[in-house]
């Protein structure tokens, strides 16, 4: 473990660039905290501070020296390892022939993900799940994936809409990264405790200024997380949920949510590990050429399950349904693990403050009884 002095954080910063990395991390933008590209440590929204409730949120300058002091913002990693948006290959027509052309993932930017949460790395490493070791290889995602450093913080704040402890994501980042930073007092000043976790971390370390963290320093900051565990703004028991859900797929609960839900997808484009994806065609006027996108969907869509036949989900009810149970219980058949890290997003950003732990909650308790209150 090393200390780093907030002064000296622009070294890090530098050591990244001077090995060709551009530097992804939280800055603010539009009342938000968003992912940018940063030049120097003077772009982190130092001395913020959000709060997050369901269908809430709220940042506010807060002043003081703390570059961390608030929590996850709308956009997550995903945006880089995996756009939005992504041509997969061009046909060009000559004559009567075409070629056609794969588009080289191989090129893919070097980016150093500098405050990455440790919820957020678990839910990386859940699409390095889907995406690499699924039994099929998306080389556009791992030609990203392959390049990335990862500089983590720990949560010593947690937020009003988190719940990692409950999904045992957080709040300390245990692997996964390059560096792990948690913010702490030493000496009466702002300090980073860093730890590294690869040979590319111990190199970053070498290139700027630290001194050797003491065991005051340490126990301080497992103090801090440990205060912050117990701190989190909400829970989600997770015992025998997968059965849970399964069990309740026709209850009328489901026309409750439905009533206030509005399908407007938000809590699946800021999820960090939704992946539901369409692809569209597209060609040129003259017809010479032509493309193939991929583009993020989402199960709220109202055609993201039209078939020739028709269309299989067409009430909100069945779409949110398919969500909620397929994030936290049949995602495990597919994957093994749930598809729920967390970070609470999908409840702040809810229009209308739907609450996935409490409406796992409530199906929950109808498993006991015959009505739920």
């Amino acid at each position: 473990m090393y200390l780093v002095e907030c002064n000296d954080i622009d070294s890090l910063f530098t050591a990244l660039q001077a090995r060709g990395f551009t530097i992804i991390g939280p800055r603010v933008q539009d009342g938000a905290i968003v992912l940018d590209t940063l030049s120097t440590a003077d772009d982190l929204p130092r001395g913020c501070q959000d709060e997050q409730e369901p269908g809430a949120y709220d940042l506010e300058q807060q002043g003081g020296d703390h570059y961390f002091n608030y929590v996850v913002g709308p956009q997550s990693w995903r945006r880089y390892l995996y756009p939005p948006k992504a041509c997969l290959f061009r046909s060009t027509r000559s004559g009567k022939n075409f070629t056609v052309e794969s588009i080289n993932a191989d090129d893919a930017p070097k980016y150093a993900f500098f405050g990455v949460r440790p919820c957020e790395l678990h839910a990386i490493g859940i699409h390095d799940r889907v995406f690499l070791g699924s039994g099929y290889v998306d080389h556009h995602y791992a030609a990203m994936r392959e390049k990335v450093c990862i500089i983590a913080v720990n949560c010593v704040r947690p937020g009003g809409t988190c719940f990692c402890t409950s999904m045992q994501t957080g709040p300390k980042a245990t692997d996964g990264f390059d560096l792990a930073v948690t913010e702490i007092q030493h000496d009466g000043r702002q300090t980073f405790l860093i730890e590294q976790g690869s040979s590319l971390g111990a190199e970053l370390i070498n290139d700027i200024p630290h001194a050797d963290a003491e065991q005051s320093d340490i126990d301080d900051a497992d103090h801090a997380l440990a205060l912050a565990g117990d701190r989190m703004g909400r829970t989600l028991d997770t015992h025998d949920l997968q059965q849970v859900f399964k069990d309740q797929f026709e209850h009328p609960h489901w026309d409750e949510i439905a009533n206030r839900c509005l399908a407007c997808a938000n809590c699946t484009m800021v999820c960090p590990t939704c992946f539901c994806s369409t692809v569209e065609d597209v060609t040129d006027l003259s017809g010479s050429q032509a493309e193939r996108w991929r583009r993020w969907d989402s199960c709220f869509t109202a055609d993201f399950t039209k078939v020739a036949g028709g269309n299989i989900r067409m009430s909100t009810r069945s779409r949110y349904r398919q969500w909620i149970t397929h994030k936290l219980a049949n995602w495990i058949d597919q994957f093994g693990t749930v598809g729920c890290v967390g970070c609470g997003r999908c409840i702040t950003w809810c229009p209308v403050g739907i609450d996935i732990t409490a409406e796992a909650e409530a199906f929950r308790q109808n498993s006991h009884s015959t009505t739920i209150g």
